[in-house]
C-alpha cells in the first residue's frame, strides 16, 4: 500500500439537485458526487480544479480519504466518473465508501518488472493481464502489484500462482492464467528474386519447348 496519503475535499450537497443543479455546480467549477456504500447514499460536491489535478493517480485500487466540510473523513475508491471529452472537463463522480477491518473486493493494475532475457535475443514480451480481482483488508490494499518477468526465455509465460503476492491479498483469479509471456517474432520468407523465378521457370520451359519439336 502506498505510503502517500491521498486526499480529496467535498462539501456536503444539500440542495439543488436535479439536472439544472448540477449544470449550475459545473460553471462554478464544481463537481456533483455520491459516496455510495453506506446505508444511504451521501451527496457532496467536490471542486473541480482539485479532482482534475488528483484524479490521474486515482485508480480503482487507491484509497482516498474524502475530507467532507461538515461531516468529517469518509475512506473512499472512485468507482467511476463521468467526462466530457470534448470540453475536457468531469461532470460527475460515483465514490464507494468502506469500513476498516472490512475486506474489500476491487482491481489492482498488474505491472511488468524487468527486462525478459528472450527479449535480448529476438523474443516479444506480450502482456495478456493488465489487473487483477484482489479481496483484502484496506490497510493492506496495494495500488499496484509487480510481475517480474525478467527470467522469462522465448516461449516462456509468467502464471499468476507465480507471481509474488503481498501478504493479506486474496487473488479472485485462476492461478494458472496467464500474465506474461515472451514469443519469437515470425519472420516473413523473403520475397523470391527475378534471378531465382528465372531459374525455377527454366525447366517448365525446356520441357514445353522439347514438346513442340516433336
Amino acid at each position: 500500500m502506498s505510503n502517500e496519503k491521498k486526499v480529496l475535499s467535498a462539501r456536503l450537497r444539500t440542495a439543488d439537485f436535479g439536472s439544472a443543479g448540477s449544470r449550475r455546480l459545473l460553471r462554478n467549477g464544481e463537481v456533483p458526487a455520491v459516496v455510495y456504500g453506506k446505508s444511504e447514499p451521501l451527496h457532496v460536491i467536490v471542486n473541480a480544479h482539485e479532482f482534475e489535478m488528483k484524479k490521474s493517480g486515482f485508480s480503482e485500487s487507491t484509497l482516498i480519504t474524502l475530507s467532507v466540510e461538515g461531516d468529517g473523513d469518509h475512506m473512499v475508491f472512485v468507482k467511476t466518473y463521468q467526462e466530457d471529452l470534448l470540453r475536457r472537463c468531469v461532470h460527475h463522480i460515483d465514490f464507494f465508501e468502506i469500513t476498516a477491518g472490512h475486506a474489500v473486493r476491487t482491481h489492482v493494475r498488474v505491472e511488468l518488472d524487468g527486462t525478459p532475457v528472450g527479449c535480448k535475443v529476438g523474443g516479444v514480451l506480450d502482456q495478456v493481464i493488465h489487473e487483477l480481482e484482489i479481496e483484502c483488508l484496506p490497510k493492506d490494499l496495494p495500488e499496484v502489484i509487480k510481475a517480474d518477468v525478467s527470467a522469462l526465455d522465448i516461449n516462456e509465460a509468467l502464471r499468476i500462482d507465480q507471481l509474488s503476492i503481498p501478504a493479506g491479498i486474496k487473488v479472485l483469479e485462476d492461478p494458472e492464467a496467464t500474465v506474461a509471456s515472451v514469443k519469437m517474432v515470425k519472420e516473413e520468407a523473403p520475397a523470391e528474386t527475378d534471378e531465382a523465378a528465372a531459374d525455377a521457370a527454366a525447366p517448365a520451359a525446356d520441357a514445353a519447348q522439347a514438346a513442340e519439336t516433336k
